[in-house]
């Protein structure tokens, strides 16, 4: 029994097809599944149910996916505790963050912290919160740019900054008279969000409460955005005329678009609003990588928004 073949049947478990599943280990199919089999052997038991459609761990498979998954977790940690006499900053760091994050915060603070620490090279990952949570308990990333509420086993989470929401709209719409807008003001407006699985849209949903009450199956005025859209194709659908929506204020400003087509108008106080956080395992040895993550992040904020 090897690592490697506790690596494969983790992944396996997850993709439940041998094909993605050796490809996300980097290896061939055929070498994946001799590997599997070899385990199952070995052990005396079938760890899979293999149909021509999918792939799907047994009771007994399961429990030792399961631990298999324990023990690539305490490995990571062992490699961790290695790497704590090294240079903290002489090492790629490996960094998720959150689809309504990552593209509107990286390039503001990743020249931030090559001049902090220029030999600490950033890998990066955007994904989904439960995405993000999963490779992070994996060992497969250091540190997670995520949106509070979170909490994990073992997880250290520190908020970063508040970031206020603010309603993207056509330049020509009726409520661009007005310098802020409150949240009662969209009752009768066609409201554009995110599709499940996005904690953003979650969000939203939470501190404008009345647009929970928007939703029925013929006339509803908030409309979900097609699996996969981004906040940028919520942009493009304001800017068509369908209708309105909601963006974080680091998202406000990265547009293409020319200020006679789209404009923005900030909630009026309180106005609605999420907590960036940074979030790491409690085991994770490098802290002076993550406090040098948090300070490039909290310079570069600091000039974009000095209020």
């Amino acid at each position: 029994m090897t690592l490697t073949e506790l690596r494969y049947i983790v992944t396996l478990a997850q993709e439940q097809h041998f094909g993605r599943a050796a490809e996300r280990c980097y290896v061939s199919q055929p070498t994946l599944s001799i590997a599997v089999k070899k385990l199952e052997e070995e052990l005396g038991v079938a760890l899979f149910e293999r149909s021509k459609s999918r792939v799907s761990a047994t009771p007994l498979g399961e429990k030792i996916v399961t631990q298999a998954q324990l023990v690539l977790e305490q490995t990571a940690a062992i490699k961790e505790i290695a790497n704590e006499g090294k240079d903290q900053l002489s090492s790629p760091l490996r960094v998720g963050a959150i689809f309504t994050i990552g593209p509107y915060l990286l390039p503001h603070f990743i020249p931030e912290l090559q001049r902090k620490a220029q030999k600490m090279p950033l890998y990066v990952e955007e994904s989904y919160t439960a995405t993000l949570r999963q490779k992070l308990r994996k060992g497969e990333l250091d540190v997670i740019i995520i949106a509070l509420p979170f909490s994990e086993p073992d997880v250290v989470t520190q908020a970063l900054y508040e970031e206020p929401f603010v309603v993207l709209l056509p330049s020509t719409h009726p409520l661009t008279a007005k310098e802020r807008i409150d949240p009662k003001d969209l009752e009768d407006e066609d409201v554009l969000l995110l599709g499940e699985g996005h904690c953003f849209r979650d969000q939203v949903l939470d501190t404008c409460t009345h647009l929970n009450n928007q939703r029925d199956e013929h006339g509803e005025r908030v409309q979900t955005a097609a699996e996969g859209s981004s906040l940028e194709t919520l942009r493009h659908m304001v800017a068509s005329g369908l209708g309105i929506t909601i963006l974080p204020q680091s998202a406000a400003g990265n547009s293409a678009y020319m200020p006679e087509v789209l404009t923005t108008r900030p909630f009026s106080d309180p106005a609605p609003s999420r907590t960036v956080a940074l979030a790491w395992r409690a085991s994770f040895p490098r802290h002076k990588a993550v406090d040098a993550l948090r300070e490039a992040i909290n310079t570069c904020r600091k000039k974009d928004y000095p209020g």
